[in-house]
């Protein structure tokens, strides 16, 4: 140790060392190191020149310098947050959806009445639009989702009217509603969309309904048509296409074929994403019973194969990590449990820290970070 260089026998008596001094000891005592680093080091614990140096000195300079880097490892590791600002917006109502086009580097927001709001990358509101269905006869219409379909170039919106709309985003009048696909059995309240990189003509549409019901559309050609015009339909994009449900089940539609499952049975499906990566479809509720539910695609892709995780209190969201292969639940028990999604019976990790119910966790990938956020704003 270099305490010996630098220390006298006597108690409670430190010695001072000149620069040749301190220089030769400590490559003596530490066996290591050239010389030209042990001066430089003298210099800077020298801060007042004296010419010598003590062991107090010394060591108030390594705390100090191991402090420090301390501080510049969290810096890097802990996101410096800026103070909150609040855009004025003109929603009247809760905003049920933010997402950001990555094609013309704007964000989307879209509230409970229907107002969807266009924000430019700087966060200035560009405009808003009233996007509704048949606004007159549905007083009490109100929207639940949004997701964007960025290989066709749309946003898909659904409804209370147990209704979702198609909006083509590169069309010259305001966001014209292409094909309004009606009739699901219940009401639509999330809903995730997948492309694949390699062949953007192969998509899935996953949304999660009111009475536990999830269900997924396949699209096979989607850079051509999500659904198939009827003979003599006229080709007019700004024209809307009415697809009923029922149609698209029975396979009329050769483009896209549905997959479905009821294992959440009769709980509010509260979020759905398709994995790529699993090939499964993965949902949650609030229920403490099959809270988590993969819907694993099987080799025809027509069918699923279920496995479940039943979490206490149940979670409010969830996110899946692919290349670490965990799935992290945003807990209503204030917990935040990590799984493997091949192992259901119980998590891998559980992270604690957050005392109300979490309501959002989110992988940083780059970083290797996990955020979460709970009702308390922490």
């Amino acid at each position: 140790s270099s305490c010996t260089g630098l220390k006298s026998p006597e108690p409670r008596q430190t010695i001072s060392m000149s620069r040749e001094e301190f220089m030769q000891k400590m490559k003596e005592v530490i066996g290591w190191g050239t010389e030209k680093e042990y001066q430089e080091l003298f210099d800077k614990v020298d801060v007042a020149r004296d010419g010598f140096i003590n062991w107090d000195k010394l060591t108030s300079f390594m705390l100090l310098a191991l402090c420090e880097k301390d501080e510049r490892a969290k810096a890097t590791v802990v996101p410096q947050w800026k103070a909150l600002e609040f855009l004025p917006a003109k929603h009247k109502d809760i905003i049920q959806k933010v997402i950001f086009l990555k094609s013309s580097s704007r964000y989307l927001t879209l509230s409970k009445e229907g107002l969807l709001g266009i924000w430019g990358e700087n966060l200035k509101l560009q405009e808003t639009l009233p996007i509704t269905t048949d606004v007159t006869k549905l007083k009490h219409l109100w929207v639940t989702s949004l997701v964007s379909l960025e290989n066709v170039n749309k946003i898909a919106v659904a409804f209370t009217s147990k209704e979702i709309c198609f909006y083509d985003l590169l069309s010259k009048e305001e966001f014209p509603c292409q094909y309004k696909l009606q009739g699901l059995q219940a009401t639509p309240i999330c809903m995730d969309y997948w492309y694949d990189p390699l062949d953007a003509n192969e998509s899935i549409l996953s949304f999660g309904d009111i009475t536990g019901k999830v269900q997924a559309i396949s699209f096979t050609a989607a850079l051509i048509s999500l659904f198939e015009r009827p003979p003599g339909a006229c080709e007019d994009e700004d024209t809307t296409m009415t697809i009923n449900w029922a149609e698209v089940l029975s396979g009329y539609h050769k483009c896209c074929y549905t997959v479905q499952h009821k294992l959440h049975h009769g709980d509010w499906v509260r979020q759905v994403a398709y994995d790529a990566s699993l090939d499964a479809i993965i949902s949650s509720t609030t229920s403490n019973t099959n809270t988590v539910v993969l819907a694993w695609r099987e080799k025809s892709k027509q069918h699923l194969k279920m496995t479940s995780f039943s979490i206490a209190q149940g979670i409010h969201a969830f996110d899946y990590h692919s290349r670490l292969n965990l799935l992290a639940t945003a807990g209503i028990n204030n917990k935040v449990c990590l799984w493997n999604p091949y192992v259901v019976s119980k998590p891998v990790g559980v992270l604690w820290g957050h005392s109300a119910s979490v309501i959002a966790v989110q992988f940083f990938a780059e970083r290797k970070q996990l955020f979460s956020f709970s009702k308390d704003k922490v």
